[in-house]
């Protein structure tokens, strides 16, 4: 292995360095315009349309169409496209690796047609996709002669600047992708540095974007929520409560996905406008039962997350209880086939469940919140320490005070998902005719290619 020290010093590491700064600027700017673009195309779909083909209001019955246009362009995107729209989610959240250049117009295509046409995945994993694939554009433009591992490094610096962008902190986007790749030895400074270099950069490019379109801003940070005193024994015994049971309900988004999707993918131009219709239903079929809006159920639920919290006494435990488990089934379908990122829905499903916990006794509603969050997304996402700051993050201010608990729930959330999963041989996982992958261990493993709203979110 090559002294890490000696490579830092070199001329060669430094030119790297150069590439990955100028590779943030196109690769936030494509971010961007990604997340602009699927914002418009939902606003379109879900609020103008309607209202130009001359509809009063909104049709019930109108994300049943849209879905099952979504399932069919995006199964087209992935059975005609170089690369197949990427990696399934259904296998988990993955970072890191090269990804061709080829393979870009058919992730970026497959993400559109699943994130704005209403299907609940999050931006997060087709972004670190593109922004891999522009970074080995951008070496084998430069130098064609480039060695592979100057390739991945940039690769690795255009994830780390389009994710980034999407989270609004350069530090969190590192730190979510180090620990899904995870990267670690004397090897991670070379890596990380050029990463950095390469966000600092790309979030500033956002920020002026923002400032020069007029879209507005992204802040994880959720403003004005009610202030939280100091952790209590209550909220410990919680924080258990919720650490063991977000688990087997990730377990089951997760089984019922990979279950669907091999009975999806040999067929996919018939089975994803029908999973597509499955998928409006549920959205159809909570408005209707209910009385809220039937988009609740659709999106990543980024954009909708802050008023959730922001009007939980609006909701009763019933209409809580009632979109969690259609969303839960919406997003466990959209794993299965769509393409998207896991990261969003989770959160959303960990508020809306502990908004529903919050009215049990002695359990305010923002450290609920918190430990709905991180259990679920330590659950969906097998990231202990990204879902601990993405929770708190989320809360501004009150993070810091409700963190203990957080932490205590993801970490019982982290061992009782290991504790469901069985251990499966590599050898043994494949379907019953031997042709690929069936139900993979879980937690899937963090270590393939793969992916929180721009300025004007997209849902």
């Amino acid at each position: 292995m090559p002294d890490p020290l000696v490579l830092l010093r070199s001329r060669s590491y430094v030119q790297l360095l150069v590439v990955a700064a100028l590779i943030g600027i196109p690769v936030s700017a494509v971010a961007y315009g990604f997340l602009k673009l699927v914002d418009v195309l939902q606003t379109e779909l879900f609020d103008d349309l309607p209202g130009q083909l001359g509809f009063a209001t909104t049709p019930a019955w109108w994300p049943l169409p849209i879905l099952a246009l979504s399932g069919l362009l995006t199964a087209l995107a992935i059975m005609r496209l170089p690369g197949t729209g990427g990696h399934s989610p259904a296998d988990g959240f993955h970072a890191g690796g090269a990804v061709e250049p080829v393979d870009v117009p058919g992730i970026f295509l497959a993400a559109l047609a699943t994130l704005g046409f209403g299907a609940v995945l999050g931006p997060e994993a087709p972004l670190i996709l593109i922004g891999s694939g522009l970074g080995v554009l951008a070496v084998r433009l430069a130098a064609r002669d480039a060695p592979d591992q100057a390739a991945t490094i940039v690769a690795a610096a255009g994830s780390f600047a389009a994710i980034s962008s999407l989270l609004g902190s350069p530090l969190l986007g590192a730190f979510l992708l180090l620990e899904a790749a995870g990267l670690g030895g004397p090897m991670l400074g070379l890596v990380l540095l050029p990463g950095l270099l390469a966000a600092g950069v790309g979030s500033l490019v956002f920020v002026g974007l923002d400032s020069l379109t007029g879209f507005g801003t992204l802040s994880l940070a959720i403003p004005d929520l009610r202030a939280v005193g100091h952790p209590t024994g209550t909220w410990l015994a919680w924080a258990l409560a919720f650490g063991l049971v977000a688990p087997f309900l990730g377990r089951g988004i997760t089984l019922l996905a990979v279950a669907v999707r091999a009975r999806t993918e040999p067929r996919m131009l018939v089975t994803m406008p029908a999973l597509g219709i499955v998928i409006g239903g549920l959205a159809v079929a909570f408005g209707q039962a209910t009385g809220k809006p039937a988009t609740e159920v659709l999106f990543s639920g980024q954009s909708a997350l802050g008023p959730l919290i922001d009007g939980a006494s609006t909701w009763s435990v019933g209409a809580l209880l009632a979109l969690v488990a259609a969303k839960g089934l919406a997003y466990s379908l959209s794993l299965s086939s769509f393409r998207g990122g896991p990261v969003f829905p989770a959160m959303f499903l960990g508020a809306a469940a502990g908004i529903a916990a919050s009215h049990l006794p002695g359990l305010p509603l923002i450290p609920a919140v918190a430990m709905g969050i991180g259990a679920m997304c330590t659950t969906m996402l097998t990231l202990p320490l990204t879902s601990t700051l993405l929770a708190t993050l989320l809360l501004g201010t009150d993070g810091t005070n409700v963190m203990p608990v957080v932490i205590v729930a993801v970490v019982v959330s982290h061992v009782v998902t290991a504790r469901l999963t069985p251990l499966v041989h590599p050898d043994q996982v494949m379907t019953d005719d031997g042709t690929g992958p069936s139900i993979p261990p879980w937690p899937p493993p963090t270590s393939s290619s793969s992916s929180a709203s721009p300025a004007t979110s997209p849902r």
